[in-house]
């Protein structure tokens, strides 16, 4: 077959979020609309079409320092083992070949067993842990914090420059960015649970002593993806009812571009890194 009798692939906008949102929610993901407009204003969001329907995606979203966050690779069922994910993880791959951006990524095991083969190499693991919460009158909530100080923290993390990700997160209707004893984290609606992270902390008791008051001054379920190597956060969280709902490994793929000061406790989430 001709490349020209392939699918052809288009670069999405934010015009296609809310179709966007339905493979998303197909596949049971926690993303908003929200997010997907944030994908196609700061990054590139690939997609195949079959006539008006979008069945396939996949996004590159560049970050400082010359690196990029690949996520939302989604097939929609009734059009999967055709190749469609591969070609448009492909499309991100040329993208940030020509940008000299290195590539990170957040797999699942079966996704890791493709990435690796590209070259992507793993470096960290990440645990999506779940709270389910009966309906309860909300407790005092935690105090609030600045997103300035959520921004330093999250360099000081990470290596990256991510203003506008924490930007767009914190102006969302139900966002809020709280602290105590040398915690702080973001807590941001999704579309079927409420997440927590990116979380930082100078010490395990002062993160658990965060969440649990996040967790009490919440109605509904929570989503946290904590760093796996942060083992007795992890463990304190299944302790007082978090459930671990699957893995994540950190893959890389280009040079190492970044220095991180301190290990978060919990992530953005897998799409955002």
């Amino acid at each position: 077959m001709a490349a020209t009798d392939g699918p052809r692939i288009v670069r999405l906008g934010v015009e296609d979020a809310a179709a966007g949102l339905v493979l998303s929610t197909e596949a049971h993901w926690n993303q908003t609309v929200e997010d997907w407009r944030f994908f196609s204003s700061e990054g590139f969001v690939f997609g195949i079409r079959d006539g008006a329907r979008l069945v396939a995606s996949a996004a590159l979203l560049p970050y400082s320092g010359n690196n990029a966050w690949i996520s939302m690779v989604l097939v929609t069922e009734s059009h999967r083992r055709r190749g469609f994910a591969t070609l448009l993880v492909d499309a991100c791959l040329d993208t940030a070949r020509k940008s000299g951006l290195t590539c990170w990524l957040d797999a699942t095991p079966d996704g890791a067993k493709v990435y690796g083969p590209l070259g992507f190499t793993p470096t960290s693991q990440l645990r999506r842990l779940k709270l389910v919460k009966p309906g309860q009158a909300a407790a005092a909530a935690p105090s609030t914090a600045t997103l300035d100080a959520l921004r330093d923290r999250d360099r000081r993390a990470t290596g990256l420059d991510r203003s506008a990700l924490l930007s767009a997160f914190a102006r969302r209707p139900g966002s809020r960015i709280v602290s105590a004893n040398g915690a702080i984290a973001l807590v941001r609606d999704g579309r079927a649970a409420c997440h927590i992270g990116p979380l930082f902390a100078d010490q395990t008791a002062a993160a658990l002593i965060l969440v649990d008051a996040i967790a009490q001054s919440q109605d509904g379920p929570l989503l946290l993806d904590v760093v796996a190597s942060q083992g007795a956060f992890l463990e304190g969280l299944t302790a007082s009812g978090w459930t671990i709902e699957r893995p994540f490994q950190r893959m890389r793929l280009g040079p190492a571009t970044i220095t991180a000061k301190e290990t978060p406790f919990a992530v953005a989430g897998p799409e955002f890194g």
